[in-house]
């Protein structure tokens, strides 16, 4: 699950670099045009669903990640080269057994209602996360084997304060951890691992973190305004510690799922990004303003093997195979975005030791080959005394994701005598039927969490929280369990267990079946300045943009 240090210092540089010249700044034809009228320190932005909640401890989404990552430091945040940068923490030291991590945090750093920021704010939202009465999916899946005792807590054998983290002072934080874990700096930064101030929650108790007026913010902006469905704005937060750093006063976000309505808000100058869908990429590429950014983000069709149909491997693996991969991302998606065989993200992690890109030496382990996938689906009719299948596809209510799942259900259905249905639904109502495993196919995607392969491998282990597919494998949990104990300072072993894992989970055992790695074709508005996108958690770093005048 774990990238060395100099491995995810590379990679993010590696990032800034290319960054600097994504976003940089328009051509230089393009910055006359400007003129010169003084502009405002305003970014105007869309985003295609509603945030669901702003609750740390309840998040599970990218959007959500996003804002919370905009309005909150943690102990570390990411900058605005792509790495890891002070928020709350000054610095840290680790012990020499790599156990036990201690924080030393700023003085003088205030929430947005005057607050002081302490090392208690960390200690209670991180037992709030793994407390089973708060409900949390992200708690116990990024702190269980990694913080001392979150375990047992999060399954209510132990109390909440039996949690490995301490506060020895107003400004000294205490973590002890389960085992030797590399990358927890990395975790930090991580939304999940924000502060929360305990008077504020409790006081607000069901209302805290839906309405503006029920979250406190101690990062670059506060969010002053959310029109649920409509939209939201952040401003600068004037009593950030670092606010002479921060250079836009505000950034409005409308809620948008038509594309053609946003690339109309983009002409019209009433935003300054937009995503482009298929039909606009063609007409914009050849515009200075005309951006494709790779993401991280690998998607992929869940399998519920609740599901009798979905329970024959055989099954699962005609679906793989019937998929026209490179005609969906060449036509349908025509964003960039680029067929995945796995689940792992290309230009992520690299072989410790021979350097080679994990997708490279894990190639190739679906290929679409409809010959085959009828032969399998014939072989799996058979086996469940079935004729005809009936399933439900789960999928987005956006304009994106509706032509996508439309085109996945035409090659779905070129399994004889399979009837796909199409359940287009908001995002917060996939999130929660995600969570029910309220679906039998569902369009799904993942982003890391922290820089190494655990964070997309560790989904599957049987009974884990964002498994959701009903897949159980001995075989496959003790690979990653070793990842995690045995191997995890033997990094050329641990590489290659998790090479093995993925190729159990895909091309054995057929969990998943392999879509796309996510790329954003976009336009933007060539003042805007220092936009930084990240390897892990919020998609962007605003802290740092400004527009230029």
């Amino acid at each position: 699950m774990k990238k060395t240090k100099w491995l995810m210092l590379s990679l993010m540089l590696a990032m800034s670099t290319l960054l600097a010249a994504c976003y940089g700044g328009g051509s230089e034809e393009a910055d006359a045009t400007q003129g010169t009228e003084e502009k405002k320190q305003e970014l105007n932005l869309v985003e295609s669903a509603e945030i669901p909640t702003m609750d740390s401890a309840l998040t599970i989404d990218a959007i959500a990640s996003q804002w919370l990552g905009s309005t909150k430091d943690g102990l570390y945040r990411l900058g605005n080269d792509g790495q890891l940068e002070p928020g709350m923490a000054k610095k840290h030291t680790v012990s020499e057994d790599g156990l036990t991590w201690t924080f030393e945090l700023r003085e003088g750093a205030k929430w947005s209602n005057g607050d002081e920021v302490t090392a208690n704010d960390f200690v209670f939202a991180w037992r709030r996360a793994v407390n089973p009465e708060t409900g949390s999916e992200y708690g116990p899946y990024m702190m269980n084997g990694v913080i001392k005792n979150a375990k047992a807590v999060s399954n209510s054998e132990m109390e909440v304060d039996q949690l490995g983290v301490t506060a020895v002072d107003d400004h000294t934080l205490e973590v002890t951890l389960e085992k030797p874990t590399p990358y927890f700096e990395s975790m930090t930064a991580f939304g999940t691992f924000l502060p929360q101030n305990q008077a504020f929650v409790e006081e607000k108790g069901e209302k805290y973190a839906l309405e503006a007026e029920n979250l406190l913010s101690n990062g670059p902006f506060v969010m002053t305004e959310w029109n649920h469905g409509a939209g939201w704005t952040v401003e600068k937060n004037e009593d950030y510690w670092d606010a002479e750093n921060v250079k836009l006063d505000k950034i409005s976000v409308k809620v948008v799922k038509d594309v053609a309505s946003a690339v109309n808000l983009y002409q019209t100058g009433a935003i300054d990004r937009v995503n482009l869908s298929s039909e606009f990429v063609d007409e914009y590429r050849s515009s200075s303003e005309f951006k494709v950014q790779k993401a991280p983000t690998t998607f992929f069709i869940k399998m519920n093997q609740e599901n009798e149909i979905l329970s024959n491997v055989k099954a699962r693996q005609a679906i793989q195979h019937v998929i026209d991969r490179k005609s969906m991302v060449d036509v349908i998606l025509n964003n960039g975005s680029v067929v995945a065989d796995g689940i792992m993200p290309s230009e992520f992690v690299n072989h410790p030791e021979t350097g080679e890109d994990f997708t490279e030496l894990n190639a190739d382990m679906v290929e679409q080959n409809v010959e085959e996938a009828q032969q399998l689906w014939s072989e799996a009719k058979e086996e469940l005394g079935i004729e005809t299948a009936e399933l439900r596809f789960l999928g987005g209510d956006t304009e994106v994701s509706k032509n996508l799942d439309a085109y996945l259900k035409a090659q779905l259905e070129e399994l004889e005598g399979l009837t796909v249905n199409l359940e287009s639904v908001p995002f917060k109502v996939r999130l929660e039927r995600d969570a029910n495993m309220d679906y039998d196919l569902q369009n799904y995607g993942w982003g890391p969490d922290y820089i190494d392969p655990n964070t997309f491998l560790n989904l599957w282990v049987t009974g884990g929280g964002n498994n959701k597919t009903g897949y159980a494998s001995e075989t496959y949990d003790s690979l990653i369990n070793q990842a995690a104990n045995e191997l995890a300072q033997k990094p050329v072993e641990r590489f290659e267990a998790f090479l093995e894992a993925e190729r159990l989970l895909i091309e054995e055992d057929a969990v998943l079946a392999p879509l796309y790695q996510r790329a954003h074709a976009q336009l933007w508005q060539p003042y805007v300045k220092n936009v930084t996108p990240n390897a892990m958690g919020p998609d962007y770093t605003y802290k740092y943009a400004y527009i230029e005048e």
